[in-house]
């Protein structure tokens, strides 16, 4: 498998409010951006996108070191908590049903193909290539104001 490293992140000006998220995929040498937005979004759903639409470029499966500044991500996955959600038919701990269910479906199905380590990384600390993704998607979200 090739080995890739990913980087995201998401934005939003407001929350609920215009949204951005920005993905680096690097992998031999080479770098790629991806980015996109949503008029009216969440910051949660920004930084779903991210991992998502990475992760949906990748053109065969891969071996991913994932880099965000999400917990909601990492910890849902790290944790197990949206295996939980899924398990107790998109319902939380709290029998309040789970959020962004279509994303986290669309996550688990790429998790199946590729082999990814999710990393935590505190945002605006400094890390160049989480610096990058924000960068990339705070530029997403002035698209709508």
């Amino acid at each position: 498998m090739k080995k890739i490293e990913i980087f995201t992140d998401g934005a939003c000006s407001g929350n609920p409010g215009p949204g951005g998220w920005g993905a680096v995929l690097r992998y031999n040498g080479v770098t790629k951006e991806l980015s996109g937005g949503e008029k009216q979004t969440t910051n949660n759903k920004m930084e779903l996108t991210a991992v998502i639409e990475a992760l949906s470029a990748l053109k065969e499966p891969c071996e991913v070191t994932l880099t965000t500044d999400s917990k909601y991500v990492c910890d849902s996955i790290l944790k197990g908590w949206v295996y939980s959600w899924q398990q107790n038919n998109w319902r939380k701990a709290d029998k309040k049903p789970a959020l962004n269910v279509e994303l986290w479906q669309k996550l688990l199905e790429l998790l199946e193909i590729h082999k990814v380590e999710f990393v935590w990384v505190k945002g605006h600390a400094g890390h160049p290539e989480n610096e990058r993704c924000d960068k990339l998607a705070v530029m997403q979200t002035q698209k709508f104001k």
